[in-house]
């Protein structure tokens, strides 16, 4: 090993061809043989050292103090972005790299920091109401308001139409049907009998549900539209009533088939929960059998729960993707596994906002149409079904006006929910930029 200044620790190791202890260089007492001919010394191009040596193992390689005038070693590339770009600046940013000018992806202490020339990957392409990437909670609630503030003359057109189809309905039967089959006097009666508590625990609960599942075929027929119109939305192209109606007519059977496949599992869950309860009760311990129909309507709640929001992302499987019932419920589960809390968070504050956002709406449609009808506003805060025509009227309209709002949120955080989980599982984004007719939208985003 051939010593070097600077480096190499000097006395460590005997270099090739020497002896230990036998120095490289003869030193200054060193006399000539007489045998040879006297000349001028040979030039010594390697420095000198000195006579006196340090004992080997006690030099380390220099670190941080260099010799006066020399100057220190360039230091090693850190790991990271590969070598350094080619010495010298080419731009204001020092060591330019790739384009010149801007600073280069050097190491630490070197050839610029670290992210002093780089801002991160770039944005992502945004043809619609929302960027071509996985979604925040905040930006599918802002994408489903967006849509319905940039294409409002198609969403409030259907939201309004559906709301205001429903509302006679549930107007027509609570005035003509509901009010003359169903009463529930008995249930604000202390001396009522418990034949007559059931006769009217069971009118109630029949007006109640025959007034929701109008309100849920409305929803369905104001989903499948709206889908249609959110997912044009997405890519940045506005639809008509027409257009939607059109495209949506196809599905709009499998979309009732799947609800009401999706709420006999409810209440079929539900009532499986609490049958051991009723038959305890039947077979004459009332107390125990109460208590165990409880318990087995929370347990069947809870996994009816559970199974609704596994399959919520079904109802825009179907109408997007064309599939069947069976085919849509597969597809959401796929979508929904692994990101369960995260549906049902979205999708719960979506519905308390929107439901917040219309109750302004409504209540005080609700509060002038019992001012303006005594018998209207008697039933109301009894809690009774048998209203007035007055009051039916006036707080229909509230109703309406809340439906206008809820429809469009509801369904748009849906979609663009479901949009979400395929970008995040099945690259949906670059389909998604292709048919916006973004150009290198797969290569540049991707690469980055």
């Amino acid at each position: 090993m051939n010593d070097t200044p600077g480096w190499a620790s000097p006395g460590s190791a005997p270099s090739e061809g020497q002896e230990p202890g036998a120095s490289g260089h003869a030193g200054p007492a060193d006399r000539p043989d007489p045998a040879q001919q006297p000349g001028p010394e040979p030039q010594d191009a390697g420095p000198k050292w000195s006579k006196e040596q340090p004992p080997a193992g006690q030099w380390s390689a220099p670190t941080g103090h260099q010799a006066p005038g020399q100057t220190p070693p360039p230091p090693p590339p850190g790991p990271g972005w590969g070598a350094p770009p080619p010495s010298g600046p080419t731009g204001p940013g020092g060591y330019g790299g790739y384009g010149g000018g801007h600073p280069g992806y050097g190491a630490p202490g070197g050839y610029g920091a670290w992210g002093s020339g780089w801002g991160g990957p770039p944005p992502a392409a945004k043809p619609g109401v929302i960027p071509l990437r996985p979604l925040g909670v905040g930006e599918i609630l802002d994408g489903a308001v967006s849509t319905m503030r940039t294409y409002w003359r198609t969403v409030l057109g259907i939201s309004l139409t559906v709301a205001i189809v429903t509302e006679i309905l549930v107007i027509l039967l609570q005035g003509f049907v509901l009010n003359d089959l169903a009463s529930t006097e008995a249930l604000n009666d202390p001396s009522a009998t418990l034949s007559e508590l059931a006769r009217a625990t069971r009118d109630a609960l029949l007006s109640s549900s025959v007034l929701f599942l109008i309100s849920v075929i409305g929803a369905i027929i104001a989903t499948a539209l709206l889908t249609t119109v959110t997912s044009r939305a997405v890519l940045g192209k506005s639809v008509t009533t027409g257009e939607a109606w059109r495209d949506a007519r196809p599905q709009v059977l499998r979309l009732f088939g799947l609800l009401f496949l999706l709420l006999l599992m409810t209440f079929g869950l539900v009532f499986a929960g609490a049958l051991p309860g009723i038959l305890v009760a039947a077979s004459g311990s009332g107390d125990g059998g109460a208590a165990l129909a409880f318990l087995g309507i929370l347990g069947g709640g809870i996994v009816a729960l559970w199974l609704w929001f596994r399959f919520s992302l079904a109802s825009p499987a179907l109408m997007l993707e064309k599939q069947g019932i069976l085919k849509s419920l597969s597809r959401s589960a796929k979508l929904v596994r692994g990101s369960w809390w995260r549906v049902f968070g979205i999708q719960l504050l979506a519905t308390i906002i929107a439901n917040i956002v219309a109750a302004i709406v409504v209540i005080p449609f609700t509060f002038l149409g019992g001012a303006l009808s005594g018998d209207g506003a008697t039933s109301f805060l009894e809690g009774s079904t048998d209203f007035g025509w007055t009051f039916l009227i006036i707080s229909g309209v509230g109703s309406v006006i809340g439906s206008m709002i809820t429809f469009p949120i509801t369904a748009g955080v849906t979609v663009l929910l479901y949009i979400d989980q395929r970008i995040r599982r099945e690259a949906l984004d670059l389909e998604l930029a292709r048919a916006a007719g973004v150009q290198g939208y797969g290569t540049d985003t991707r690469g980055s």
